[in-house]
């Protein structure tokens, strides 16, 4: 049986909480919490995901571009993101983090659409003081349904 110190999982939820300020940020529309999620030089690609869904989204560079380009193109939508399965590796002040999110978008102007993603994180991390912050994070898709059309123009 393996048994991990206190230390370690002490950092190792903090390294999940980082992806959990991320995904509260979007959904509740907290820039301030968004972007306490973020390295100030943090990139975030959610390209292999919009493949997936049908159009193009460009790689997002720096903690304010991130902050303003989530913030701005998902004004339309109500949106739930859901963390599960997260498996945490760490080394030093560095930590990769791979987790499942499941996110769902609903039109503000038409609740009877919607468009559910379940997704891949692949989440790299760096310790500044006592927390955690994403420098990367790649979202892949696994699965996805409702009407793709609800995200045209995101």
């Amino acid at each position: 049986m393996y048994i991990t110190s206190h230390e370690k999982v002490a950092d190792k939820f903090a390294v999940i909480e980082a992806l959990y300020r991320f995904a509260a940020g979007i959904d509740l529309r907290d820039q301030v919490l968004l972007a306490s999620a973020l390295a100030d030089d943090a990139i975030s690609d959610f390209r292999p995901a919009a493949a997936k869904a049908g159009f193009e989204y460009p790689v997002l560079e720096g903690r304010e571009n991130i902050v303003s380009a989530l913030s701005t193109s998902l004004i339309p939508f109500d949106t739930t993101h859901s963390v599960s399965n997260p498996r945490v590796s760490i080394d030093g002040d560095k930590a990769h983090l791979e987790a499942i999110v499941e996110a769902q978008h609903v039109p503000r102007n038409d609740p009877s659409r919607h468009y559910l993603m379940k997704n891949r994180y692949n989440v790299e991390l760096v310790r500044r003081g006592e927390v955690w912050l994403i420098q990367r994070n790649t979202v892949d898709n696994v699965w996805r349904t409702g009407d793709p059309a609800v995200l045209a123009g995101v």
